[in-house]
């Protein structure tokens, strides 16, 4: 069903339900025709680590969550089945999981998206053209982070999965799939698809057909009676069965873009930031397919049912927030996170001191697992008020360095950087952002964005709203920071900051 053709047009009343299923929790919130938020639940689920660098869930346990979660919220709201004009889900990416077509089982626990256990398995294909050669047919490299490898180590490591796979009595998806073949009966004519956004993640979608790449399936060995249907992010693909019996299930799409598209970056050169324990960045790049030569992956950014996919630039930056927690619970320099800023306020700059955060090695745009962090420049000068404004400039830093390879390969200039999360609540961070960039950091009303994503695709498949900019008028900004840094001192410092990174390369030598 296209946008607009729903068989009965909802007026301003009703809500849209939006399930944010993350990586440690599951919420329910629901938002009215003004994009308001009215209600909200939440609920954790278990981190299983069988083994090292293996990490797990358990999927009955986030349906559960969610069978819990979503009439929860819609009491709070007054709301019944009746007053739910759609359903749409965000999910945590990558993750992947495997269930009996049948019984509607889980096949084992599962893998998380940072789960590594198949490194060996990327090593080995990545044997014979190294880890880019996929990129061309994908916008991938070869990594343990994609779902494609993922599930071919299950497949091989399970006895009698893979056979069982070829006649299609298991299924495979992200956690989306998961939840909308729940919704709408699982095994009594449950919808197996996937959106747009979630497939491009696997390793084995072709960005430029929107579908399943046969070739890809062969590298990755992994049967297509497994997979499933690749729709639109913005779409209606069935209605539920259960927990919102007769609602309609309108829009799926991973976290990152739907904070995307919950900031309304909805043109070329759009960008979002989310700060949390890493960090994620996003640039709408149109149309158009973006290839990246500065170390960035090209994703899909969202697609509406009947036009053409937007593409975009990801960014991932794997130390931000959990730098701040290291500073409280490993060094003590804190007590809780919020005193970072009131402690790097007692100094007017970093002392000369600059602290690179490659705990695990770099992400974007370096990708140099070799690294490890470091602290230069110290001197007898430099005081604990000093580390931790060098702390906050790493964020910064590492945010500027995204968006230069996104600038490079898009040949297009970052106007403004929207940014969510829970980091955007320290100004003085925001405003070093800001600084460094020079470029405006704009932080929304409603700072739910992954959530108001999947509420915005959703409501605007049924004709809730009624086209992108009725949702660009819905983004109210809260606040707002504007470069003050002198353009001398932003390069002196940039160059210093990339003399720092050079220090942490070729730390671990095999």
């Amino acid at each position: 069903m296209s946008r607009g053709q729903a068989t009965q047009a909802p007026g301003r009343d009703g809500f849209v339900v939006a399930i944010d299923q993350g990586t440690t929790s599951t919420r329910c919130i629901l938002f009215d025709h003004d994009g308001r938020l009215v209600a909200v639940t939440q609920r954790e689920h278990r981190q299983h680590y069988p083994r090292p660098g293996w990490v797990e869930h358990d999927a009955a346990e986030i349906w559960r969550s969610v069978e819990r979660l979503v009439p929860a919220a819609m009491a709070q709201a007054g709301a019944g089945p009746d007053d739910v004009v759609a359903i749409g889900i965000a999910n945590q990416r990558e993750t992947t999981v495997l269930w009996d077509r049948r019984t509607g089982e889980p096949v084992g626990r599962a893998v998380v998206w940072q789960d590594t256990r198949t490194s060996d398995l990327v090593d080995e294909m990545a044997a014979d053209g190294g880890a880019e050669k996929y990129v061309e047919r994908c916008g991938l490299p070869l990594a343990t982070y994609f779902s494609g490898p993922r599930l071919r180590w299950l497949l091989d490591a399970t006895p009698g999965l893979r056979w069982r796979a070829e006649r299609g009595e298991v299924l495979f998806g992200t956690i989306e799939s998961w939840l909308v073949w729940k919704l709408t009966g699982g095994p009594d004519g449950g919808v197996h698809v996937t959106d747009v956004t979630n497939a491009s993640r696997t390793m084995l979608m072709n960005l430029q057909t929107l579908d399943w790449d046969p070739a890809m399936l062969a590298a990755m060995d992994v049967p297509e009676a497994v997979l499933p249907e690749i729709r639109s992010s913005a779409e209606v693909y069935g209605r539920a069965r259960t927990v919102v019996p007769g609602a309609r299930i309108a829009a799926a799409l991973g976290d990152q873009q739907a904070a995307l598209f919950g900031q309304t970056c909805f043109s070329p050169g759009d960008a979002k930031c989310t700060y949390g324990t890493g960090s994620f960045l996003l640039m709408n790049t149109g149309r158009e397919i973006t290839r990246s030569s500065h170390g960035l992956l090209t994703t899909v950014a969202h697609r509406i049912d009947g036009e053409p996919a937007s593409y975009a630039l990801e960014g991932s930056i794997a130390v931000t927030g959990s730098l701040i927690q290291w500073l409280r619970d490993n060094l003590g320099l804190i007590s809780t996170a919020p005193e970072v800023e009131t402690l790097a306020r007692t100094v007017e700059d970093n002392g000369g001191c600059y602290f690179v955060p490659a705990f695990s090695g770099l992400f974007a745009p370096h990708w140099r697992s070799e690294a490890r962090g470091v602290i230069v420049g110290l001197t007898s000068y430099i005081t604990k008020g000093h580390l931790a404004r060098a702390a906050l400039e790493a964020t910064a830093w590492q945010t500027r360095e995204v968006v230069e390879a996104m600038d490079a390969d898009s040949g297009l200039r970052l106007a403004s950087l929207r940014v969510d999360g829970g980091m955007t609540s320290n100004n003085l961070l925001m405003q070093t952002v800001a600084d460094v960039l020079d470029a405006p950091v704009v932080r929304p009303m409603v700072s739910e964005t992954v959530s108001l994503g999947a509420a915005y695709a959703a409501g605007l498949a049924v004709g809730f709203w009624s086209d992108l900019d009725s949702l660009r008028r819905r983004w109210h900004r809260a606040a707002q920071w504007r470069p003050a840094m002198e353009p001398e001192q932003r390069q002196s410092e940039w160059e210093n900051w990339q003399e720092a990174v050079r220090r942490t390369f070729g730390w671990i030598r095999h």
